[in-house]
């Protein structure tokens, strides 16, 4: 059974489309990567399964035993939110405001659960921390650990590497495949790292002037894999 499904799902603005008739399914514990060009619709597509935006025609599909509050999301970053004055602690026990249904104040195992996904995140030492004196890898591990509060099923990630250090970078791409391989959380990941793409997904869908849904392998030997002139060992390194 597929946890979420897009069937004939054209996207785009005021009627205009920019992505024509899109057919793919995502089943529980997939690592799933959105690729393309900028401006492909990558991020569209993103707010339209988060149901922010409707889709100009077509459908997007959850299963019925998915609940809102099993979906957790990383935006990208603008620069008003990297000066986000607020604590690590406020920010990550944030994540746990779906979860609360007729509460007013966070539970205890709200709070437990925060603290244990600050520490997953090696965030410790920064608790109480302004979330605007980090590094940008510390504030996207905070993100994560956010996240992390929110989903109990699907982790939806809009590049969440963008503008980190290739060592950082590396360390947050093992965080995502641990709580993926380790938890069975669905990740839905937009990249435009297609090494990335290829290293730790299983399944590709790239959008932009053609359309491609499948396996790794799969994506591999495809046309527009092809197009891009280059091997499978030149993009994992």
């Amino acid at each position: 059974m597929s946890q979420l499904s897009c069937k004939k799902l054209c996207l785009g603005y005021d009627g205009h489309e920019i992505v024509h008739n899109l057919n793919f399914s995502i089943e529980k514990g997939d690592y799933f990567c959105i690729v393309g060009e900028n401006g492909s619709g990558k991020s569209t597509l993103m707010k339209t399964i988060l149901g922010l935006q409707p889709p100009v025609h077509g459908e997007v599909k959850i299963d019925d035993s998915l609940k809102k509050s099993g979906i957790g999301y990383l935006p990208q970053q603008t620069m008003v939110q990297r000066d986000f004055p607020a604590s690590v602690w406020e920010i990550v026990l944030s994540g746990c405001q779906n979860k609360g249904g007729l509460h007013l104040f966070y539970t205890k195992d709200d709070k437990k659960l925060a603290m244990e996904n600050i520490e997953r995140m090696g965030l410790n030492d920064y608790i109480k921390r302004c979330y605007r004196e980090l590094s940008g890898g510390q504030q996207q591990r905070v993100l994560l650990a956010r996240a992390l509060c929110a989903a109990s099923d699907i982790l939806l990630l809009d590049e969440p590497v963008s503008g980190l250090d290739p060592k950082v970078t590396e360390e947050l791409y093992r965080l995502i495949e641990d709580i993926n391989k380790n938890d069975k959380i669905t990740v839905i990941m937009i990249s435009h790292d297609i090494g990335a793409a290829l290293k730790y997904a299983d399944k590709i869908l790239h959008i932009g002037g053609n359309t491609f849904f499948g396996t790794k392998e799969e994506y591999l030997n495809s046309d527009i894999f092809k197009s891009f002139g280059l091997g499978e060992d030149e993009c994992l390194n």
